[in-house]
């Protein structure tokens, strides 16, 4: 049977509540303080801090170019008779590639001729006609030379009279007057055939430069017309030649193109962000999947374009077989060595000269916690670490982002 039972005194169930109560609050605010849950890092790519020497080098890809390309264009333009050569082929300087046919340009060329002939025939007259003039006025200063000697003649007889008093003295003035006149004719005559003279000369020398534009003019239609049978003008190997028989090509279109095969240079694209440190004459290895040949930095472009920047080096060793022009390749180039410096794996997003954060292994490998570190020179692979890490530290160098929020991490 049950046995009734008193309550508990009310005080006493009073204290009760108040301690459930704290207790509740202390659980709460224990649970706020929580931090949460380090999550875990599978499979990192994690790296040492070395000491020791750094060799700073720049990578990027490229292309095998010919050092020299001889571009052949069309000085004229015409219908393609007939293509003689197809790419890949070796051409000596006079190799016909392709054949042009212009019946203008022919025409032009017999416009040119027929007034070429005009001109030389218009100098021939010309010179018959001045040499005539010429004999003419040299035959009337021989007249009044002749006429003043007879003056003269006279005017002495006549003097010789007058001191004997046997002429008149209106007799003596009419021969001196004579010998005057014939003397002044003489001297007109003598000047107008110098001046005419001087003229021969300039009218036949204007001529013969109009005879001598005009023969150049033909040489000019003659070699367009010579033009039309397009030969490479260089020895090496034909690259380019896209035309067909019946295409119409216009002057200064592009027709052919000629490489020496065995003088090629890499062009590398590097990265803005890597190129200021690139400087003529650094040596470079480029790698052509065949073998590694060495070289030379011998030129920089001086704008960059899409992210790169253009180097083109020298390569100083043979080429491996089956290096040809328009190959891809990869470059390195070496920047510097550096002798005594602490290093590290190049951390996904660490760049030179900058400031980061990295996870640092703690002692025995299973956790990792944040640390700053201040980064300095950068190479391919690897970066100079220049405070934060010490020598044998291990950190994550792999791409960490998504755990941002987190100062520490497990490691599986």
């Amino acid at each position: 049977m049950d046995i009734p039972r008193d309550p508990p005194p009310k005080h006493k169930r009073n204290v009760l509540i108040g301690v459930g109560a704290v207790a509740v609050v202390g659980v709460t605010v224990a649970l706020a303080n929580l931090k949460p849950a380090a999550p875990t890092v599978e499979a990192p790519w994690i790296d040492k801090v070395k000491r020791g020497p750094m060799v700073r080098e720049v990578r990027g890809p490229g292309t095998l170019v010919p050092e020299e390309i001889h571009w052949i264009s069309a000085l004229t333009p015409g219908r393609v008779d007939r293509v003689l050569a197809k790419p890949g082929v070796f051409v000596k300087p006079g190799t016909v590639l392709l054949e042009l046919s212009n019946p203008d340009e022919q025409l032009n060329e017999l416009d040119a001729e027929r007034q070429l002939s005009a001109a030389q025939a218009a100098l021939v007259q010309l010179k018959t006609n001045l040499e005539t003039q010429r004999l003419a006025q040299q035959g009337a200063v021989a007249v009044a030379r002749s006429e003043y000697q007879e003056a003269k003649r006279t005017l002495d007889v006549q003097v010789e009279l007058a001191r004997q008093n046997m002429i008149a003295q209106q007799d003596w003035d009419r021969a001196k007057d004579k010998e005057i006149q014939a003397k002044t004719q003489l001297e007109v005559a003598e000047k107008q055939l110098a001046v005419m003279t001087d003229a021969v000369a300039s009218q036949v020398s204007s001529q013969e430069a109009q005879v001598e534009g005009l023969r150049q003019v033909v040489q000019a239609r003659r070699s367009r017309i010579a033009s039309m049978q397009v030969r490479a003008g260089t020895e090496g190997q034909l690259q380019e030649l896209s035309l067909e028989p019946g295409q119409w090509v216009m002057a200064g279109v592009t027709l052919a193109k000629v490489v020496q095969p065995g003088r090629l240079k890499a062009v590398l694209r590097i990265p803005e962000t890597q190129a200021k440190d690139v400087g003529i004459g650094l040596s470079a290895q480029i790698d052509t999947r065949n073998g590694v040949v060495k070289g030379h930095v011998v030129r920089i472009d001086p704008a960059s374009s899409g992210g790169t920047v253009g180097v083109d080096v020298a390569l100083d060793d043979s080429l491996p077989p089956g290096a040809r022009p328009d190959l891809s390749v990869d470059g390195t180039i070496e920047i510097e060595r550096l002798t005594d410096v602490l290093s590290v794996g190049r951390p996904a997003f660490g760049q030179s000269e900058s400031k980061v954060t990295l996870f640092k292994l703690d002692p025995g490998g299973r956790t990792a916690t944040r640390v700053s570190v201040t980064l300095g020179r950068s190479s391919v692979n690897t970066i100079e670490v220049v405070s934060g890490l010490n020598q044998g530290d291990e950190v994550i160098i792999s791409d960490v982002s998504r755990w941002d929020g987190f100062d520490r991490v497990r490691v599986k």
